[in-house]
């Protein structure tokens, strides 16, 4: 037949293939018979016959079958895109004619199947959901939605989070994402530090709002779900709704701004000459001063000198120095992070396996797949940890002590201490009956820098105004001088903090009824899913040598499914299947605009480079490049 005439415009215009041929033939079954009659054979096309080097194009000989549908799904949930899969297929079957379908097609299979999955995405996030915490009761989450019963927000965390949050829990770093999923919902994951000083992920959320009411809903969740309370310390970017959540959800937890977000603003905040000429004099302002008298001192200074002793964004930074500058924060611990930039890095981490394409559903297989290489990665760290002890670059008890307490990454620190602690100069300062007081001096970058040691007598216990100890929880030099000093040849056991030791994880976690969380509720089912894995492995390899293998192992396996199915819908899952499929579920979510999508810091390079307007990296002005600065060319 003709295709039909239409008026409406195409947005695709294809060719036309349809020339009303009337070759055709009918093949009748006979009544009470097995066998087949032509009734009708029509020989003449009125078309070009399609010559045997292309006749894998024709729709008629294309089709995919089930064991390349699902190979091709196993690819898509490790991101290979549709053109390397045809690549791998065409090597598998020997050349593009011989395998069976063309591009296109793998294309249509993958809109067909993502438009049956429409309007079910949040359906099939909580069925997975339900599914995980039956395996593992440890596994918790809540989803609420709208008014309109359309999803709005999510929280979860596995059991391995929980567990981690029991051993590392006392400082958090949280901060949001975009463009992770097509409803452009926010993506806000709780971060945390292990003992290797690796990020580790303690809970997930998805937030279809940045308002205050969300983010407090989102840490009460997080309060349900783990273990131990709330933490020591939170760090995260200066967002007003997020710091009044914190506040009402976390009051005993010290809020810690990112210093990197603040002084990125420098450049945008400050008039550009004053930029240029004092930016450096702020940053020694701000990093140098080990207590909060001398920050005050410097800043004032400054700042005088700007002429800025009125500029409102500086005033109001100052105004919140005890949550930001690091003279004020120092003591609290913090694991030695001073900004959010762990949680930038997660994100780019994990955006190597999620687009914004990505359903809910989408988003959570990848991130699994992500999560999973990122608790490998500790895995082979407590794996060396296990069976190898550091060496040691000084022959010391002490640091021969350390190196079998704490992981590598944690040692390699503790050891930098400890060489430093050589070049550290003690000068008694003042004694009494209940405490001794140094000077600690050390020369660096040509500089001189004085710490003072207070040791009490009664405790035996040292502090010291860097206060690296209460910061990063690794005890520094300046104290590592005052026992070296006192011959003490062994680390006292209070100076040992055991997050940062190799049993760090060893011990009980258990929720806040008492009940303990384990990493998998049958340990019985793993050994043997391991097991079968392993001699289906073995089978396989064995059937691959022989054409004759790879039939009988087939029958065998079809034969052997149709068995397991058969157990499998036996009547002690009716019960199951009945209460799933009254589920009530709710619709998939609208998508949204995030307050915080399209905002960043933007400098005046930055800027400067958008305008395609130069940027002298000489003397820091706009309009010229280095070659034709004045500042040179000037004789």
């Amino acid at each position: 037949a003709y295709r039909r005439d239409e008026t409406r415009e195409r947005k695709r215009q294809r060719g036309i293939s349809r020339c009303n041929c009337k070759a055709k033939i009918v093949v009748v079954k006979t009544n009470g018979s097995k066998k087949y009659t032509i009734s009708l054979f029509a020989e003449g096309h009125n078309h070009k016959m399609t010559p045997s080097e292309r006749m894998h194009l024709l729709r008629s000989h294309r089709h995919i079958s089930d064991s390349t549908k699902v190979l091709t799904k196993q690819l898509g949930s490790v991101n290979i895109p549709i053109h390397r899969k045809v690549s791998i297929f065409e090597v598998q079957s020997g050349g593009m004619d011989k395998i069976g379908f063309i591009k296109k097609d793998i294309y249509n299979l993958e809109c067909s199947v993502n438009g049956k999955l429409r309007n079910h995405d949040v359906e099939l996030v909580t069925e997975y959901f339900m599914a995980e915490q039956k395996k593992n009761e440890a596994f918790y989450f809540k989803i609420e939605g709208d008014g309109h019963d359309r999803f709005s927000r999510c929280f979860w965390a596995d059991a391995t989070s929980r567990r981690a949050y029991g051993f590392y829990g006392d400082v958090v770093v949280f901060d949001t994402t975009f463009n992770t999923n097509r409803y452009d919902l926010t993506f806000a994951p709780m971060l945390g530090v292990n003992n290797h000083g690796r990020t580790i992920v303690l809970a997930f959320a998805f937030l279809s709002k940045e308002t205050t009411e969300s983010f407090v809903w989102m840490f009460e969740e997080f309060k349900k779900a783990m273990p131990g309370g709330e933490p020591k310390t939170i760090i995260t970017d200066q967002d007003a709704a997020m710091a009044i959540a914190i506040s009402i959800a976390f009051p005993t937890t010290f809020h810690r701004l990112c210093i990197w977000h603040i002084t990125s603003k420098f450049s945008v905040k400050l008039p550009r000459d004053a930029y240029n000429e004092y930016w450096r004099e702020f940053q020694k302002a701000i990093w140098d001063p080990d207590n909060k008298d001398e920050f005050d001192a410097k800043w004032n200074i400054v700042v005088t000198k700007a002429g800025l002793i009125d500029h409102p964004w500086l005033s109001s930074m100052f105004d919140l120095r005890e949550s930001w500058v690091p003279a004020y924060a120092r003591q609290f611990f913090a694991v030695g992070m001073s900004s959010s930039q762990r949680a930038e890095g997660s994100h780019g981490f994990f955006k190597q396996y999620i687009s914004r394409r990505n359903s809910l559903m989408d988003f959570i297989i990848q991130f699994e797949r992500a999560l999973s290489h990122q608790r490998e990665k500790e895995l082979v760290a407590d794996h060396v940890d296990a069976f190898e002890v550091a060496q040691c670059l000084l022959p010391m008890p002490m640091n021969k002590q350390m190196a079998t307490l704490y992981t590598r990454t944690m040692f390699q620190k503790f050891e930098q201490e400890l060489i430093e602690s050589t070049a550290c100069f003690l000068e008694l300062k003042t004694e009494d009956a209940f405490k001794v007081v140094f000077n600690v001096s050390e020369r660096k970058n040509w500089e001189t820098r004085v710490a003072e040691v207070v040791y009490v007598k009664d405790s035996g216990h040292a502090s010291c105004s860097c206060q690296r100890f209460e910061f990063v929880g690794i005890i520094c030099k300046h104290i590592l001088a005052l026992f070296r000093r006192d011959q003490i040849e062994y680390m006292p056991e209070k100076y040992i903090l055991k997050r940062w030791k190799k049993t760090a994880k060893c011990g009980l976690v258990s929720d806040a009824n008492g009940k303990e969380i384990k990493d998998c509720a049958d340990p019985g089912l793993l050994i043997k899913r391991s097991t079968m894995s392993r001699l289906a492995s073995d089978v396989v390899e064995d059937a691959l040598m022989s054409e004759e293998g790879c039939e009988l192992l087939s029958e065998t396996l079809k034969s052997l499914q149709v068995k397991l199915k058969l157990l499998k819908d036996g009547p002690s899952n009716n019960e199951v299947g009945g209460s799933s499929s009254q589920t009530q579920y709710m619709k998939d979510p609208k998508r949204v605009r995030c307050k915080g999508r399209s905002k960043g810091v933007t400098g005046a390079k930055e800027k400067a480079m958008k305008r395609g307007i130069r940027h002298c990296r000489e003397c820091g002005h706009i309009g010229h490049d280095r070659r034709q600065c004045p500042a040179l060319n000037t004789p």
